[in-house]
C-alpha cells in the first residue's frame, strides 16, 4: 500500500491521513515488531539449529513453530506431526498440533480473528497479535522453566 492516494496523471498525489498510515501494511511499527519477534525466535531456535528468515513463510508449515514451543517449554508436543509437510493439509495439521499444545499449557490466544489456523494465510494484523500473544505465553513458559 502506498502512503499516497492515487492521483490522476499530472496531479500531485495526496498524503494519507496519519491514522491510515499507521494501519497500512508497510507501517514502520509493524516492521519493527516483525523484526524484533523474528530475532527473539531465532535466539531460542539456535539450540535446535533452526532459523526464521520470514515469519509468514517460515511459520506456515508449523515445523518452526513446533520447534520453538518445544524449546521454550522443554516439552515434546505429545502428538505426532508431519516432519515433511508437502501438502497444505499437512501444514495446517502441524499448526493445529502447535495450537493444541498451547491450549494444553493454558496459554490463551486472543485477538487472532479468523486466522486461528496459522501465521501465513493472509491475516497479518491478526497473525501479528497471535505472534505477540505467543510471545507472552512463551515468556511464562520460560519463567516456569527457570523457576523449576
Amino acid at each position: 500500500m502506498n502512503s499516497t492516494l492515487d492521483a490522476q496523471p499530472g496531479e500531485e498525489p495526496e498524503e494519507l491521513p496519519a491514522t491510515e498510515k499507521d494501519l497500512a501494511e508497510d507501517a514502520p511499527w509493524k516492521k519493527i515488531q516483525q523484526n524484533t519477534f523474528t530475532r527473539w525466535c531465532n535466539e531460542h531456535l539456535k539450540c535446535v539449529h533452526k532459523r526464521i528468515g520470514d515469519l509468514q513463510r517460515d511459520l506456515s508449515d508449523g515445523l518452526r513453530l513446533i520447534a520453538l514451543l518445544e524449546v521454550l517449554s522443554q516439552k515434546k508436543m505429545g502428538r505426532k506431526y508431519h516432519p515433511r509437510p508437502n501438502f497444505r493439509q499437512m501444514k495446517l495439521e502441524n499448526v493445529s498440533v502447535a495450537l493444541e499444545f498451547l491450549e494444553r499449557e493454558h496459554i490463551k490466544l486472543v485477538s487472532i480473528g479468523e486466522c486461528a489456523m496459522g501465521a501465513r494465510w493472509g491475516c497479518d494484523g491478526d497473525a501479528m497479535g497471535m505472534r505477540w500473544r505467543c510471545d507472552g505465553g512463551a515468556k511464562r513458559m520460560e519463567e516456569r522453566v527457570w523457576m523449576e
